[in-house]
């Protein structure tokens, strides 16, 4: 895991008091500022795959439109 800067890490002690505070009732025992990391860090792995998933499924549903008709077919003139 990479280090956080100093001007991050307040806000990181922010971010894990809130987890902590969060998830306590939750699982019903204190947690420690670890386990409060890794709550954080599953959570925001889980939404980062169901953002992967939706931008896939878009992707895919643009990708199987039916292709548009071309314009370079021979000119009809009519007589």
């Amino acid at each position: 895991m990479k280090r956080l800067d100093a001007a991050n890490d307040n806000d990181a002690g922010k971010q894990i008091a809130r987890t902590r505070q969060i998830w306590k009732p939750r699982i019903g025992r204190d947690l420690t500022d670890e386990d409060a990391r890794q709550i954080a860090e599953n959570v925001t792995g889980f939404f980062a795959v169901l953002a992967e998933w939706s931008h896939a499924e878009r992707r895919a549903a643009n990708d199987n439109k039916a292709p548009s008709k071309s314009h370079d077919c021979e000119t009809r003139h009519d007589r």
